[in-house]
């Protein structure tokens, strides 16, 4: 036993010590108690009138707490309130949010969320590991619980798209042995099990060396299987080594046959992917157990977790869909801290974690008061506690390696007058995608953008100087009227990624995201509309708080609407998922126009040379 797990096991014991004094000797007493609360008793499904007892860290008893009342206890009186276990995220990205893992949790805490699993896999298409390692020192700095999944496969599909650098078995190690890594992110390079079987099976091997390592130290392991069913679902779940979630369940049929097979399911409730309602009917309309529903957010953006909230928000959903307000829960505490076999967190008990929210209005969860460690951290949707600052490294700020190119390097080339293309169809809400087929004018050679079916060029550049590629395709479903969007933000290998209504704005956006060392930039008639620098990885703001990014996306959101006429909600999530290769049906990247069923790349053009 090293020196430094002595002096752990040391302080854990001193702790428990003082917890069982405060109980059986009548000179010691609790720190805080909150009284006359109904405690949410998550093992039972319960209600209750109940007192919580804390001493430093942690809860020392729920019950009658009278004798643990001392002079220096300071006494909350909660009467007519609920006390709840802090709200656990089971998965999500920081990086989706544009926010550090400290301005993020600045706006999460005062809403009830206690305890987030990041999956740090797009920093990681970027940056690698080094870029991974410094997400996490960052959240080793913040009171909160924070833990990580990371990726055991960057990029998801080689040949089809080019990450920054390049992550697999024989980096899981380094990763995987860091307290702060839960275990392996979600195995997206196995969503896709037919093509990857037949066309890439080195991914399944390596797939399962890093998997048997994760299981062999005690670390868990997260699946990606959407729409999959019967063997091809049960060759995921071996893939996985077995315990596995998923978070792309977007049916009740998947979410019953997910169930059935023992998977956890993750309902996605974020920003611009809601799967909640819809699996929710498994438990709602089926009568299914749902001690594996968990409620996750994946991706949120700073102005939803201002105006709206965190997992509060997403039970409060959850409740309104008829789930028992017990029940939703449930699957926000002690679910997901049985998935990851938390045994301090998810439960108001003796001994665990006090971490606490205090709920004013249960069924509008309304957080009155959120206790991180026994310390009051948030009251009234306002932090009471300070969050240190974490300064990234220049190491992770110049992740932009490609120059300026020209409008002709994103030219779709065609003969005769008019051709006939293939275009990805944006799905609102979803990142799952559709295609269809157009017939377009061509002009001097060039395929035109058609603004009266909604059909506009969509390109990915590739930033990270390894190939130098441009893949180009076209999309459906945007509703832009005028001049380009692009950005550094493409999930998940994050190259550039740009759409308009005419290849000069694009230019002109792509070379702003250049310029800027990554970002989102929006360009009519050649000009900048609005920007917005993202330094860290391309993908992250470190110079703006979670309430300065909030406004600067919405007033980039209102500027799309009303300068560019962009129809679509939440424009530049929806964006950033065009590019993501393990969700059907087509997508794009570098590489080009991705069959994401078949694993190949496509032309965007199918037919040219007409005149009609």
């Amino acid at each position: 036993m090293t020196k430094k797990m002595q002096a752990e096991n040391i302080k854990e014991a001193i702790q428990w010590r003082k917890l069982i004094d405060v109980l059986l000797d009548s000179n010691q007493f609790a720190d805080v108690v909150l009284q006359g609360g109904y405690v949410i008793n998550t093992v039972t499904r319960e209600i209750y009138e109940a007192d919580v007892a804390m001493k430093g860290e942690h809860i020392v008893l729920v019950g009658d707490v009278s004798e643990l009342i001392g002079d220096g206890t300071q006494v909350e009186n909660v009467r007519g309130k609920f006390i709840s276990p802090g709200f656990i995220d089971s998965h999500m990205h920081f990086e989706s949010a544009m926010l550090t893992a400290t301005e993020f949790s600045r706006l999460s805490i005062p809403t009830g969320t206690t305890t987030i699993i990041n999956d740090p896999h797009e920093i990681g298409n970027v940056l690698g590991v080094h870029g991974m390692q410094e997400m996490i020192k960052e959240a080793k700095t913040l009171p909160n619980q924070i833990l990580f999944t990371v990726p055991c496969a960057v990029p998801d599909a080689p040949g089809l798209e080019t990450s920054g650098f390049d992550v697999n078995s024989k980096h899981m190690e380094e990763l995987l042995n860091d307290p702060y890594v839960q275990g392996i992110g979600e195995i997206q390079s196995f969503s896709n099990i037919h093509p990857v079987y037949h066309h890439a099976p080195e991914l399944i091997d390596d797939l399962i060396a890093s998997v048997s390592y994760a299981n062999r130290i005690g670390k868990t392991v997260e699946g990606n299987a959407p729409g999959l069913f019967g063997k091809e679902l049960a060759a995921h779940i071996i893939g996985g080594g077995t315990h596995v979630s998923c978070h792309e369940t977007t049916t009740k049929e998947e979410m019953m046959e997910k169930l059935r097979q023992g998977v956890s399911v993750f309902m996605r409730e974020g920003s611009s992917q809601r799967n909640m309602a819809e699996c929710i009917r498994a438990v709602t309309e089926e009568g299914m157990d749902s001690r594996r529903a968990i409620l996750v957010s994946d991706d949120m953006v700073p102005e939803d977790l201002l105006k709206d909230g965190h997992m509060n928000d997403i039970i409060r959903r959850t409740i309104a869909e008829g789930v028992d307000p017990v029940e939703a829960i449930q699957m926000a505490t002690i679910n997901p801290a049985t998935h990851f076999g938390f045994k301090d967190v998810g439960v108001l008990a003796a001994g665990k974690k006090a971490n606490v929210a205090v709920i004013s209005d249960l069924n509008e969860m309304v957080i009155d008061q959120v206790y991180l460690n026994g310390t009051l951290a948030a009251e009234k949707g306002e932090m009471t506690i300070e969050l240190g600052s974490y300064a990234y490294p220049e190491s992770v700020k110049q992740s932009v390696k490609v120059t300026p190119i020209k409008a002709e390097d994103l030219h779709i080339k065609a003969s005769g007058s008019k051709a006939r293309v293939r275009s990805i169809v944006g799905i609102p809400f979803q990142n799952l995608t559709g295609k269809q087929e157009f017939n377009l004018n061509v002009s001097n050679g060039v395929v035109q953008p058609c603004l009266q079916q909604d059909v506009l060029p969509l390109m990915v550049v590739e930033r990270h100087g390894r190939t130098g590629n441009i893949g180009k395709a076209f999309i459906n479903g945007f509703k832009l009227e005028s001049g380009a969007i692009a950005e550094s933000v493409a999930h998940d290998t994050h190259n550039i990624i740009v759409t308009g209504t005419n290849y000069e704005d694009m230019v002109t956006a792509v070379n702003r995201v250049i310029a800027m060392q990554g970002g989102i930039a929006m360009i009519k008639n050649g000009k900048v509309v609005g920007d917005l620098p993202l330094k860290v990885g391309g993908l992250i703001s470190d110079e703006l708080t979670g309430v300065e990014l909030s406004e600067k996306i919405a007033d980039l959101t209102r500027l799309a609407s009303e300068e560019l006429g962009c129809g679509m909600d939440v424009p530049f999530m929806h964006l950033s998922f065009w590019s993501l290769v393990t969700s059907p049906e087509w997508k794009i990247t570098d590489m080009g126009l991705i069959d994401v069923d078949q694993f190949e790349v496509l032309s965007p053009v199918v037919e040219q040379g007409g005149s009609k």
